[in-house]
């Protein structure tokens, strides 16, 4: 087995492609070994030490380490990590499913007008089929959140979460699309 690795703008995370499905549906995120004991993978990432942070998509792993940290140092550990859990065909999650376990923050609603629906539709439309896609290619995901007095607020996760360039993507490309395309929306913000 070979696992690929990227890469992405946030220069703390790089991007782990082995090269077969991660999630079969949807995205994870772990931003602490609290939340990472829901997952063998997860948890023994962090206790590497120098992890802060690990998110799967669904062909992909992304690994955040601290700052100070080096990839040099930390990378081929990583990647050992990775290719004993693949190669073993390890559960990615504690009972192997993902079902059930409770994310902190995934419930959190920023609210929607019921009025609104068709402008929600169609803001949720174009960051499922113009910017998910974009943004996994960076190894993060982004969450719709809510739309309330023209005002999208969308969760940033994996390698866009606390990356440098994660504001200018949000103010200068998401709110620029979004606004284009659906008038109502006169502002994106960060969860």
């Amino acid at each position: 087995m070979f696992i690929e690795t990227e890469t992405t703008p946030n220069p703390s995370t790089l991007k782990f492609l082995p090269g077969e499905q991660v999630m079969a549906a949807g995205t994870r995120e772990f931003t602490s070994p609290e939340q990472a004991e829901a997952s063998p993978l997860a948890q023994a990432l962090f206790d590497l030490g120098d992890v802060t942070g690990v998110f799967f998509g669904r062909d992909f792993v992304s690994v955040t380490i601290a700052p100070g940290a080096q990839w040099s140092d930390v990378k081929p550990q990583v990647l050992s990590l990775l290719l004993d859990h693949f190669v073993a065909q390890a559960p990615l999650f504690v009972g192997g499913s993902a079902d059930g376990i409770a994310v902190p923050g995934e419930d959190e609603d920023f609210g929607d007008d019921p009025a609104d629906a068709d402008i929600v539709a169609q803001i949720k439309d174009l960051i499922e089929t113009r910017v998910r896609p974009a943004v996994a290619n960076d190894g993060g995901d982004i969450i719709y959140r809510g739309f309330r007095d023209g005002v999208v607020t969308l969760q940033m996760q994996g390698a866009c979460s606390g990356c440098p360039s994660s504001t200018a993507t949000l103010k200068n490309g998401i709110e620029s699309l979004l606004k284009h395309y659906v008038p109502e929306v006169s502002e994106v913000r960060a969860a």
